[in-house]
């Protein structure tokens, strides 16, 4: 089993990390994809990949830091993609229009810039979207990324359908596991499993029955057991298939 998207790096991790990888093992996750959200946070993810063997990362900057963008930073990109073979995907880029940390515009050119970048070094792309689908698919749709996850999906069905039609994969987290998530298990039951990950986002949104915790790799096997339960499918077969679904995205 692989957590396919998790923040490593986040300083909740600072004093323990050896032990929650050791718990993830003995839940059976090897593998796990480490995701940046600043240039800086990027660098410590490739440090955490180069340390690791189970660990790869992404590098790229998520949308609440797209004010503090500056043109050589798709430089320092392309550098920290060239530097090593652990660095697999651009990412976390998009659109968050929730918070909206930073102006909207600011948020779509940086956006379509890093998604670019990924299609011009033939990576692909983690993306991120709250209240931002319909920006989010109208960049995608000039862009035209090769491979891309909308991680952490929230989205109702018909706002992420054509996604799936166009071969783009779909990554769900422990909200899937909270009582008000209907919408996304109704989502889950709809995309295709051979176009979906499985991930934590850790450490945050803990699944139920950790709920309210810190979140950590080990816990992606939950979102897997309710995988398994809303398509009806054994749990090995989740895991087979999801873990193909991440090793194949990610080229690991």
């Amino acid at each position: 089993m692989i957590d396919s998207h998790c923040h490593l790096a986040d300083k909740q991790f600072n004093r323990d990390l050896d032990e929650v990888l050791l718990r993830a093992e003995e839940h059976g996750v090897e593998g796990m994809v480490t995701i940046a959200d600043t240039l800086k946070e990027s660098q410590k993810c490739l440090e955490l990949a180069e340390k690791y063997p189970q660990i790869f990362c992404t590098v790229g900057v998520h949308p609440h830091h797209a004010k503090h963008w500056q043109n050589s930073d798709l430089d320092r990109i392309r550098s920290m993609v060239a530097s090593s073979p652990k660095v697999k995907a651009i990412g976390e880029i998009g659109l968050d229009y929730h918070y909206d940390n930073s102006p909207r515009d600011v948020q779509c050119e940086v956006f379509r810039v890093q998604l670019k970048l990924a299609k011009e070094l033939d990576l692909p792309t983690v993306v991120h979207c709250r209240n931002a689908i319909e920006d989010i698919k109208k960049i995608i749709c000039e862009v035209k990324p090769r491979k891309l996850v909308l991680h952490c999906c929230t989205e109702v069905w018909d706002d992420v359908e054509d996604l799936v039609n166009d071969g783009y994969l779909l990554g769900f987290t422990g909200i899937a596991t909270y009582p008000q998530a209907e919408d996304i298990r109704t989502v889950i039951k709809n995309c295709p499993i051979e176009q979906m990950m499985i991930e934590t986002d850790s450490p945050y949104l803990a699944p139920i029955p950790h709920r309210g915790k810190r979140n950590e790799p080990a816990y992606v096997r939950q979102v897997a057991i309710l995988v398994c339960k809303l398509k009806g499918i054994p749990l090995e077969e989740v895991d087979r298939v999801t873990t193909k679904n991440t090793l194949d995205f990610y080229g690991i």
